[in-house]
């Protein structure tokens, strides 16, 4: 797939020490190609920057009108922890670090209305129960 060249640039690089990673805005030139694979962006700015590709969590690409160029977020991890840690479930689970867990929508859909019914102090814990009961279904 990859007939022509990709041009990868960075700008507002920043080094977040207090979640342990480093992060920036990837500027992706791809002229003649239609987008650019996630997986071949990570290896591409994981070489860059010396970091597993794994730890390269890529996001938010909006595509230029005309093609040709696309612009997105990069965030690269120092450790597997910190990026388990920081980063949401569906981007993990995106990255194939975790397994996407499987409920009905009708179990969802009651735990939350069992939870409405309860006031107080109590509601949270009855929707630790209810969301308990679904995911034991």
């Amino acid at each position: 797939m990859s007939d022509s060249a990709v041009i990868v640039k960075t700008r507002k690089f920043i080094r977040n020490p207090l979640l342990s990673r480093r992060q920036m805005i990837v500027d992706i030139i791809h002229p003649g190609r239609s987008g650019v694979p996630r997986k071949e962006l990570q290896e591409v700015i994981g070489g860059m920057y010396k970091a597993d590709p794994k730890l390269t969590v890529l996001f938010g690409f909006r595509h230029k009108f005309g093609g040709g160029k696309s612009t997105g977020f990069c965030l690269i991890y120092d450790s597997e922890e910190a990026c388990k840690k920081f980063e949401p479930k569906y981007r993990l689970i995106r990255q194939g670090m975790t397994e996407a867990k499987e409920t009905s929508r009708k179990a969802i859909k009651e735990a939350k209305n069992k939870g409405k019914k309860i006031r107080g102090t109590g509601a949270s814990i009855a929707k630790h129960k209810a969301k308990r009961a679904a995911g034991a279904d």
